[in-house]
């Protein structure tokens, strides 16, 4: 499989110069995915057998005995078959396969990118006029820093990054400020000796310098821009290796001194962007509706012909809304539309996704693909598994990474990593490139949104994997790997799907009747035997069919807001491969001691109707890192044996309005990073230190956040002072008979962000908060006493945190009354 895997990564590269070569390649993604499963039947069976050892009963004493030194003869048979038949499968393709002469590799990318020029004729430019001020008045402003003050533009591909930089390049203002003008088209490949010849034989035209060393090309440059007020566009940057950036900066420092010079980079990526410069980047954001049907028009008739066809200027206008601002795509689908004057050709580009259109080198697609090739292969499988979401759907960061995770397309974690931490850093750098867009952090999680024609590209780079299915779906590949159901009207299981066997993923949105869930649940236990992933948010599913315990592969259950759902079926212990449960907003009753059989299970999010949850067993979901209780309306008090969970890191408690204390168990988490509880109205949070029992108490509090609780009168001591060395961010919000904070709060000497929110009582100042040196960010809101002595430049103790330094810069204080 590692050599597989390795082959695939050239292939990938290669495929799109040959056809035969793309559909070879799929043909062993499948034998890939095949292997996957043999290798996952393995896992499947030592947690059959580690389970019996963990739950002995008559039934499997001879696996006590036997321990895990045998396989049962039927399970070796069968995987024998397996892997002889893949073994076969792969010799047919072999011949075929080493025609291509393809290597082993590793997973280095490398993209085509196309060459720009400087010049852009303005008449051409359209709604880019503010744009172009806002970059020339950057130009203009003076700048004391040593390095030569670098302008970020950055934006996804197509967006007109480059039209811009041309736009300001050509401009008579910026032409008369910088004497001397350099355009670098930089792409893909950021090698100091070839832009330091490129900036030469820019300066100096037809300069040969080819075999020139470095510091021949050093003393060159030195020669041609000392003490030259120059500007410099450094045209599509993907470098994001900050050495090689430095070391072209100290090379045009050590030409320029201290002259007002300029840089402008264009680049997809903000990490680019913050590597290169210090200064916020200049995000580009799409053109108005308004301007993109002036381009659109340009693009589409001749000049003056619209007028000759009102009806296609209407449809049109509904072309042009798939386009959601971005200029190259509305140049692609005018282009394709040039003098057809038939209607119906017309209706055909707006009925179709953009992706599905034929296109060229510089259309829309291909540059966008750009951003996907440059991908590293780990990313873009993970970036092609988000095309199973509908357009302008929000994503949840921690339901996506659950979902990579099921589907085991992450990375190994490194030393003192988890896997949700490797999942963070994947979508971490997709925001870093553009590829989506972050609505609002959470704290715990954030949401987020894809552009339309990025979700176009994963569209098209996904439709082997991934499909949405619904009552009109005629055909699906076989191997299709992930779907999406979607049809709030379904009336019967559509029947593509009773043809497939290969499914690792179904997603059910908007399945209105509980009899068609029903079915859909019954179809995944009779054909998808290697389902890894099911999700049934606010089903109407009364109860879920006893043979789901079958899905022994099953790694993420959603059942999230099913209230028809009150009991869990007695087999539901034999999903024992399962990593993340979610039974939040079910009707469950209470929750079967079967489920605390599940050794792998990760993430844990439930309602439940009782007064007391089962004791945790020692042994039990030793792999637990996520505790979500929520609605749990009757609950009073956490479960025995919290002390068990050594590998919790987030604990949630929302909406358990009877709950009315934490247990002193919670010290022993040592693992213990995110502490939520809100709106919890009974509960009082009093844990008060035993001096000898708790004096080198350590935990790992990161962020504690308290919010509506009513009962509240004291925070957590015992927390505070075990992580009076981690905990960063402290949110206590809308707690009105909290009246004093304790002493202890000034130990914390990590704390960057404190939030103190409509606690109407919290009077005490904050003494000696001045010695929280590594506060970055105060917010007081709706404390009228704390706002009073606190107000900027006017309160009683303003100067005890005057010397904030915010990070970004915001110090935050208010003294209104919400």
């Amino acid at each position: 499989m590692i050599s597989i895997k390795a082959v695939l990564l050239d292939a990938e590269r290669q495929q799109h110069q040959n056809e035969k070569l793309r559909l070879c390649m799929w043909k062993l993604r499948d034998i890939f995915y095949d292997a996957e499963d043999v290798i996952d039947d393995f896992k499947c069976e030592a947690l059959r057998k580690q389970d019996a050892i963990n739950h002995p009963n008559i039934n499997n004493l001879k696996v006590r005995v036997l321990g895990s030194f045998r396989l049962p003869l039927s399970f070796s048979l069968k995987i024998a078959h397996k892997i002889k038949d893949i073994n076969g499968r792969l010799g047919e393709l072999a011949t075929e396969w080493n025609s291509f002469g393809l290597r082993q590799c590793n997973d280095s990318r490398h993209v085509f990118c196309r060459e720009t020029i400087s010049f852009v004729d303005s008449s051409d430019v359209i709604g880019r006029d503010e744009d172009k001020e806002n970059i020339i008045s950057m130009l203009m402003k003076p700048s004391e820093d040593r390095n030569v003050p670098v302008i970020p533009v950055v934006g996804i591909g197509g967006l007109g990054k480059t039209t811009l930089a041309q736009f300001v390049y050509n401009d008579d203002r910026v032409t008369s400020l910088f004497p001397l003008k350099i355009w670098i088209c930089v792409s893909e490949e950021f090698d100091l000796s070839r832009l330091l010849k490129l900036i030469i034989q820019s300066v100096n035209k037809g300069e040969r310098c080819d075999d020139s060393t470095l510091d021949a090309l050093q003393a060159r440059l030195r020669s041609l821009l000392n003490d030259k007020k120059f500007l410099i566009v450094l045209d599509d940057v993907w470098n994001e290796n900050q050495a090689k950036w430095v070391e072209l900066r100290n090379f045009l420092r050590s030409t320029n001194g201290f002259s007002p010079s300029k840089i402008i980079v264009t680049t997809r990526s903000l990490k680019v962007a913050s590597i290169m410069s210090s200064i916020p980047p200049y995000i580009l954001e799409g053109l108005p509706l308004e301007d993109c049907l002036t381009l659109f028009t340009k693009w589409a008739f001749n000049d003056g012909d619209e007028r000759h066809y009102p009806n296609l200027i209407r449809i049109g206008e509904e072309i042009v809304k798939k386009c959601k601002g971005v200029p190259l795509a509305v140049r692609t689908l005018g282009s394709l539309l040039f003098q057809k004057t038939d209607e119906s050709d017309w209706i055909y580009i707006r009925e179709s996704e953009i992706w599905r259109l034929e296109q060229h080198e510089n259309d829309i697609l291909p540059v966008l693909k750009l951003s996907y090739n440059h991908l590293p292969s780990h990313l873009q499988r993970c970036f092609a598994f988000l095309s199973l979401y509908k357009k302008d759907e929000i994503y949840y960061s921690d339901r996506v990474i659950r979902l990579w995770m099921a589907n085991g397309l992450l990375e190994h974690p490194k030393q003192n990593q988890e896997w949700e931490d490797v999942g963070k850093r994947y979508l971490n750098e997709l925001l870093s490139r553009c590829l989506i867009q972050m609505e609002y952090d959470f704290g715990l999680y954030f949401n987020f949104k894809m552009h339309d024609l990025v979700h176009d590209l994963a569209l098209d780079v996904s439709q082997k994997e991934c499909k949405t299915v619904n009552s009109k779906t005629e055909t699906v590949d076989e191997n299709v790997r992930h779907l999406l159901s979607c049809e709030q009207k379904l009336v019967e299981v559509p029947r593509v799907l009773e043809e497939m066997k290969n499914v690792r993923t179904l997603i059910i949105q908007d399945v209105s009747k509980a009899s068609i869930n029903e079915s859909l649940i019954n179809l995944c236990v009779s054909n998808f035997k290697y389902l890894r992933a099911l999700a049934l948010r606010r089903s109407p599913l009364r109860a879920l069919p006893n043979c789901i315990g079958t899905l022994k592969h099953l790694r993420d259950l959603d059942l999230a807001h099913c209230g028809g759902i009150q009991k869990l079926p007695s087999s539901f212990d034999k999903l024992r491969s399962l990593q993340s449960l979610n039974l939040e907003g079910s009707g469950l009753k209470l929750l079967p001691d079967s489920v605390q059989r599940l050794i792998e299970l990760r993430h844990l999010e439930m309602t439940v109707e009782a007064k007391h949850l089962k004791e945790i067993r020692a042994g039990c979901w030793t792999s637990l890192q996520y505790l979500r209780l929520g609605w749990c309306k009757e609950l009073e008090c956490l479960p025995e044996g919290m002390q068990y969970l050594k590998s919790l890191r987030t604990l949630v408690l929302v909406f358990c309005h009877k709950l009315v204390s934490l247990p002193r168990s919670l010290k022993f988490l040592t693992k213990l990073e995110h502490l939520e509880i809100k709106y919890c109205q009974k509960i009082n949070l009093e844990m008060e230190v035993e001096e000898e029992e708790d004096k080198d108490l350590q935990l790992s509090l990161k962020t504690f956040s308290l919010l509506e609780l009513n009962a509240l009168r004291d925070l957590p001591r015992l927390l505070l002072q075990g992580s009076s060395s981690t905990l960063q961010q402290l949110q206590i919000c809308w707690c009105p008979n909290l009246s004093v904070l304790p002493a202890r709060l000034l130990n914390l000497t990590s704390l960057h962000k404190l939030e103190i929110v409509g606690c109407i009582k919290l009077s005490a100042q904050l003494e000696g908060i001045e010695r929280l040196t590594n506060l970055t960010e105060l917010t007081i809101h709706g404390c009228p006493e704390l706002s009073k002595r606190y107000r900027e430049n006017a309160g009683k103790d303003w100067h005890k945190i005057a010397h904030i330094q915010p990070e970004h810069p915001f110090l935050l204080l208010f003294a209104s009354i919400v």
